[in-house]
C-alpha cells in the first residue's frame, strides 16, 4: 500500500528502522539526551526563542490542542476562535467545555480567513486568539500575517495547531508572535502517531504558571518541570520519540526545514499539475503544500476512496460528515517520491477510462 493519506504517513527507512528496535529504558542520562536534543531542533525549525520550551504528551494532536486550552486560559479570558471546519470546531468545543468565553469566526468549507472577518472584533477585548493554521478537514491554508498582525494591535494571545502544517509550509513562531504552536508525530514528522508536541513562548509559560489545570497527566507545570531535565512525567511512548529525534536529525542532515518545505511544496506542485485534465476541482481558496483537497465532478468522493484503496493498493484521504461524497484529499507529506504519484495519476486515468469518473 501507498499511503496519500495526510496522518500517519510513510515513515523513511531510517525511521522505521529504529520502530524495529527494543524499546529502551528511559529514565537514563542518555534518554534524556535525546530529548533535549529533540527540543532543541523542534524550536530551531519552528523559528521559536531561544526561552521558549518544548513539552511533549503522548496523546495525539488533540490531546495538545486540549492542554493549550486547560493550561493557559481561564473563565477571566475572551477568546476569538476561528472555525472553518471539523477541527476548527474542535476548539469551539474545547471552549464550551473548559468554560472559556467566545466567539467564533466561522467559514464555509474551502474559504479563508479575511481581514474583513476580524474587523467586527477590533478593540472589544478580547484575549486571545485561536486558529487551526492549517484546516486539514477543508484543505485550506490561513494567512498567518494577517492573523499575527491583528494579535499585535489588539495584544492577544496567539495559539496555533500547525498538527498538519509543521515542517510542510513556513511557519516563524517569533516573528508572528504565536505563543503556543502545536504539532504531532505522524504528520510531515513522518513518525507513527501517538506523540503531541508543544512549543510555549515565554509568556505562555508564564500563563501556564498562573493557570490551575484540572487534570493531572495534562498539566503542563508539571511536564515544564520535568523537561528540564529531557524528562516526561508519565511514562511517554518512548519508541516513537526515538523515532522522533531520528526524524529530526534526518531533516538537519537533508538541509533542515527550509530544505523539507521546499521538497514538500514540490510534491504537491507536481500532483497538482498532472491532474488538471482529470475531473476534480480544488475546493480550497488557500493552499497548504500538506494536502490538495478535491471535488471529483462526476462520481462520489467515497467511492473514489474505497476503489483506490481495494482495486489500486493505495490509501487517499476521506472525509466525513457532509463532504463524505464531495471532497477526498490528497497528502504530500511523508516519505513519497514523484514516482509514487505516477502510480496514483496512473490509476485516477484508469477509473476515468472505465467512466467510473
Amino acid at each position: 500500500m501507498i499511503n496519500f493519506t495526510v496522518g500517519p504517513v510513510q515513515s523513511s527507512e531510517a525511521v522505521l528502522a529504529i520502530g524495529a528496535e527494543q524499546v529502551p529504558y528511559f529514565r537514563t542520562a542518555e534518554f534524556s539526551q535525546i530529548m533535549l536534543e529533540s527540543e532543541a531542533l523542534i524550536k530551531k525549525f519552528a523559528y521559536a526563542t531561544e526561552d521558549s520550551k518544548v513539552v511533549y504528551i503522548t496523546g495525539s494532536g488533540s490531546a495538545g490542542m486540549e492542554a493549550a486550552i486547560m493550561n493557559t486560559l481561564s473563565p477571566k479570558d475572551k477568546a476569538i476562535v476561528i472555525n472553518g471546519g471539523s477541527f476548527g470546531h474542535r476548539f469551539v468545543e474545547l471552549c464550551e467545555l473548559h468554560e472559556i468565553p467566545f466567539s467564533e469566526v466561522k467559514l464555509s468549507a474551502g474559504k479563508t480567513l479575511k481581514a474583513e472577518h476580524l474587523t467586527e472584533f477590533e478593540d472589544k477585548g478580547y484575549t486571545t486568539f485561536i486558529v487551526n493554521k492549517h484546516e486539514t478537514s477543508t484543505g485550506v491554508h490561513y494567512d498567518m500575517n494577517l492573523i499575527s498582525d491583528f494579535c499585535k494591535r489588539n495584544n492577544l494571545f496567539l495559539i496555533v495547531d500547525c498538527i498538519s502544517t509543521f515542517l510542510a509550509d513556513p511557519f516563524n513562531m517569533s516573528e508572528l508572535g504565536a505563543d503556543i504552536m502545536i504539532t504531532g508525530s505522524q504528520k510531515a514528522l513522518a513518525c507513527p502517531p501517538g506523540i503531541s508536541i508543544m512549543v510555549l513562548s515565554p509568556k505562555a509559560i508564564k500563563r501556564i504558571e498562573e493557570t490551575k489545570c484540572k487534570c493531572q497527566y495534562l498539566d503542563l507545570k508539571i511536564a515544564l518541570k520535568n523537561a528540564e531535565r529531557g524528562q516526561t512525567p508519565w511514562t511517554p511512548a518512548v519508541g516513537i520519540l526515538c523515532q522522533i529525534h531520528t526524524r529530526l536529525q534526518e531533516i538537519q542532515a537533508n538541509g533542515g526545514v527550509e530544505a523539507e518545505i521546499n521538497r514538500t511544496a514540490g510534491l504537491a506542485k507536481y500532483f497538482r499539475e498532472n491532474i488538471k485534465n482529470l475531473p476534480f476541482e480544488i475546493i480550497s481558496e488557500s493552499l497548504s503544500n500538506a494536502v490538495t483537497p478535491l471535488h471529483p465532478t462526476t462520481a462520489s468522493a467515497n467511492d473514489i476512496f474505497l476503489k483506490i484503496k481495494d482495486e489500486y493498493g493505495m490509501w487517499i484521504c476521506p472525509n466525513g460528515g457532509e463532504m463524505k461524497d464531495s471532497v477526498f484529499r490528497v497528502g504530500h507529506i511523508g516519505a513519497l517520491t514523484t514516482a509514487d504519484y505516477d502510480k496514483l495519476i496512473d490509476a485516477f486515468k484508469d477509473l476515468q477510462a472505465k467512466g467510473v469518473i
